[in-house]
């Protein structure tokens, strides 16, 4: 599997459809269902960058991937299995050719994988006609990942249970400095973690989005595994707040201007981004349906 070429997606019949990231601004554990899911408390921030999933339909049934994220199998790859599960239940002898431009990293917490699935749920709905409300679709995601909810429903949100429960939340206008350490985090063990605190205490609307509740329950996890997480985490601290972005490798730090952002020269690989006030992908969904409705 090579990668993203925009030769791949020259010919007539390819859509794009956006796969933006997002932030966890926090991450609480308040406690664990009877089936050993763990029951969160977050509040989710989309970012103005990201990825973009690439779709043709096809006629002949098949669901065939062109270009992944390196080094991911087929069978397990979050596009292929969103392609296959809105065919199996909804799409029967409906086929598309994938196409995926990664820019976010594995396992950075970034919510990548999670956003592309979506993205394919999302485009594949309106491309093979299956005409599934919000709620249908959200539902089917959650097959696929406790953070797919959230990007097929495009706002920013505090998720809680076990990511399913959104409420939708108005955010300030921030940029954000991402630092990547240059690992990858897998979540597994993580969660297995004998430290991880699981018995934080609930917090109620409008804490949750109080200047006071900053913490991840995984950042002293990942700090005693991974001493470049630690670095990181040390070195960003001394310009603010450096906070963990859900379980993985990303650290970031919130600005309220694009050029304070821009002043840090840090060690590792950084990025400059703006926060959004809602999912690109809703964009292109509108402009799509609209689109249609002029033809119709």
């Amino acid at each position: 599997m090579g990668k993203f070429d925009s030769r791949i997606v020259a010919e007539p019949g390819w859509s794009a459809w956006p796969a933006p990231a997002k932030l966890n601004l926090n991450l609480y554990i308040v406690g664990r269902r009877e089936d050993g899911y763990h029951l969160l408390q977050s509040v989710f921030r989309f970012l103005e960058w990201g990825d973009t999933v690439w779709l043709r339909v096809r006629d002949d049934g098949c669901v065939v991937r062109h270009v992944g994220a390196e080094g991911v199998a087929e069978e397990v790859d979050l596009v292929v299995r969103a392609a296959r599960l809105l065919q199996r239940h909804h799409a029967l002898g409906s086929g598309v050719d994938l196409a995926l431009d990664k820019q976010i990293s594995l396992g950075g917490g970034l919510g990548g994988g999670s956003s592309d699935a979506a993205s394919v749920l999302v485009g594949l709905n309106l491309l093979w006609g299956c005409k599934l409300d919000v709620e249908a679709l959200a539902s089917l995601a959650l097959q696929l990942g406790a953070d797919v909810p959230v990007f097929v429903r495009g706002h920013n949100s505090v998720a809680e249970g076990v990511g399913e429960r959104l409420t939708s939340v108005s955010l300030p206008h921030r940029w954000y400095v991402l630092l990547d350490p240059g690992i990858s985090v897998p979540t597994g063990p993580l969660f297995q973690a004998p430290e991880l605190t699981r018995n934080a205490p609930a917090r109620k609307l409008p804490g949750l989005l109080s200047e006071t509740a900053m913490d991840n329950v995984f950042e002293p996890v990942v700090r005693a595994r991974y001493p470049e997480l630690c670095a990181a985490l040390d070195w960003a601290g001394k310009f603010g707040r450096a906070r963990l972005s859900g379980t993985g490798a990303t650290v970031f730090l919130e600005m309220e201007s694009e050029a304070t952002a821009r002043t840090m020269a840090a060690p590792w690989k950084a990025r400059v981004v703006r926060g959004a006030d809602h999912s690109s992908l809703l964009d292109v969904m509108e402009q799509f349906s609209l689109g249609r409705s002029q033809v119709g």
